[in-house]
């Protein structure tokens, strides 16, 4: 494909169990992809993500899918519970867990990049949100994750704070704090 970027149409749902291996495919299909290329997010293979992420997300019955025809296109994890050192920082307003959902594991397979998929998810994460009378969305992002901050700050979320989630021994120092007010 020259020139112009495709944008896939996608269907979303909720993941499965039967969903598991194709996401642990995606995951390291991407992990492989940012591994030989620049690596924005520091996710590392076999550490993060991994099947066993995918499979916490579906029996919390908070992960998922993006579809483009019956493909696993990409998927999000979508939980009220947020890290530990979320509580550091000084939100836009003071909410419960239960009033917010946290962002987790936004991931697009290689072959889906820069097709729209990370947006329709964002996109559904804030219908997902309104339909459930959630008050904020939230996420945190690797500093270096210049795509991703990008596109967080194009979708309307505002900058809280810089934190550490205690990812050191990875390299992964700072992460960067957002919200969105519903």
């Amino acid at each position: 494909m020259t020139g112009a970027k495709r944008i896939v149409p996608i269907d979303i749902r909720l993941g499965t169990e039967e969903d598991l291996d194709e996401l642990e495919q995606l995951y390291g299909s991407l992990n492989d992809h940012l591994s030989n290329t620049t690596n924005y997010p520091g996710w590392i293979r076999g550490v993060y993500p991994i099947r066993e992420t995918a499979r916490s997300g579906v029996l919390e019955g908070c992960l998922y899918v993006a579809l483009d025809k019956g493909v696993i296109a990409g998927s999000v994890i979508l939980r009220h519970k947020p890290e530990p050192a979320y509580q550091k920082a000084k939100w836009q307003a003071d909410l419960r867990d239960e009033d917010i959902l946290v962002i987790y594991t936004l991931a697009v397979h290689p072959d889906y990049l820069s097709m729209g998929i990370g947006r329709g998810l964002i996109d559904f994460a804030v219908q997902n949100a309104c339909c459930s009378n959630v008050k904020a969305l939230r996420l945190d992002v690797y500093e270096n994750n210049l795509p991703a901050i990008r596109l967080y700050e194009k979708c309307g979320f505002q900058y809280i704070d810089t934190v550490d989630l205690g990812l050191s021994e990875y390299g992964l120092d700072w992460f960067r704090l957002y919200e969105r007010l519903l």
